[in-house]
């Protein structure tokens, strides 16, 4: 559940265990995993996504009769 992106709140909700519990057994097994994969390739396919942003200035005018 944890790894399906569900919180250890919810999962406690779900399950009726404490959090505390799962937070302990999520503990335990990330011990047991590896530090690194054991192999690495570089991937054929890569998928990528674009994000643009803008940062500047924004020119405002705060005037109420509109004059500068």
């Amino acid at each position: 559940m944890y790894v399906n992106g569900i919180g250890f709140r919810a999962i406690e909700r779900l399950t009726g265990v404490n959090h505390n519990t799962v937070i302990n057994w999520v503990r335990e097994v990330a011990l047991k995993l590896p530090d690194v994969p054991e192999h690495s390739e570089i991937p054929e396919v890569a998928q990528v996504d674009e994000l643009e942003t803008f940062v500047g200035k924004k020119k405002q005018n705060l005037d109420m009769d509109g004059s500068e």
